[in-house]
């Protein structure tokens, strides 16, 4: 449910079953309830979907628990000499999947 609003009228509209079916599909993908997607679309309020993000997320967080943990041995004094060549390719390989995903995303 949209925050805030109460939802006092239905709609009720013609459609083929196929299109019902696609935006029902695209209704779940998007994670949101039929009513809300259609109240979105409608709206004209831009619904993006981004496949391949989770995983990207889920590798940057662990790039930066690791820098966390370098930052922490830093500045107490335990780590003189750090090389961070590693975790800069990780960086680099993590930003070039958020261009590809992005590439993708504007093409579609």
């Amino acid at each position: 449910m949209l925050k805030g609003k109460v939802k006092t009228k239905d709609l009720h509209i013609r459609i083929t079953e196929k299109d019902a079916a696609t935006i029902k599909k695209k209704a779940e993908e998007a994670g949101l309830t039929l009513t809300d997607y259609v109240t979105k679309c409608s709206l004209d309020k831009q619904i993006c979907i981004i496949e391949g993000l989770d995983e990207v997320l889920r590798q940057q967080k662990y790039l930066g628990n690791n820098l966390n943990q370098i930052t922490r041995l830093a500045n107490s004094g335990k780590a003189a000499v750090i090389n961070l060549q590693e975790t800069q390719d990780g960086f680099d390989k993590i930003t070039e999947q958020i261009n590809d995903i992005l590439e993708r995303r504007r093409w579609h």
